[in-house]
C-alpha cells in the first residue's frame, strides 16, 4: 500500500468518525456537562414537566373511571350498584374527616 493510499484511507476513517460524532452530538453533550447550572436547570424543568404530565394523565384516568362508575351506578345493577354505593360512602366519609 502506497503512502498516498494510506493517507486517503486515514482521511476517510477520520472523516467518518467526525460525522459519527456530529450525529451523536458529542460536542453539545460535553458543553452541557461543562455548565452545571444549565444542566441542573434543564433537569429541573424536565422533571417538573414530567410530574405535571403524570398528574394530568392520572387526573384524566381517574375522572374517566369515576364517570364509568357513575354510569354503572345509574343502571341500578344489583351487585355493582351496592359495590359503587359502598365506594361512594367511603369517599364521602373521608372527605368529611379532612378539613382543607
Amino acid at each position: 500500500m502506497s503512502p498516498e493510499e494510506k493517507l486517503n484511507t486515514m482521511y476517510r476513517m477520520t472523516n467518518g468518525l467526525a460525522q459519527q460524532m456530529e450525529k451523536a452530538r458529542i460536542a453539545e453533550y460535553t458543553e452541557l456537562l461543562l455548565s452545571p447550572w444549565r444542566l441542573i436547570g434543564l433537569n429541573l424543568l424536565s422533571g417538573t414537566v414530567r410530574g405535571l404530565g403524570i398528574a394530568l394523565g392520572f387526573t384524566f384516568f381517574a375522572a374517566t373511571i369515576v364517570y364509568v362508575l357513575q354510569v354503572l351506578g345509574a343502571l341500578n345493577l344489583p351487585i355493582i350498584g351496592d359495590y359503587i354505593a359502598d365506594i361512594v360512602r367511603i369517599v364521602q366519609h373521608q372527605l368529611e374527616l379532612k378539613t382543607f
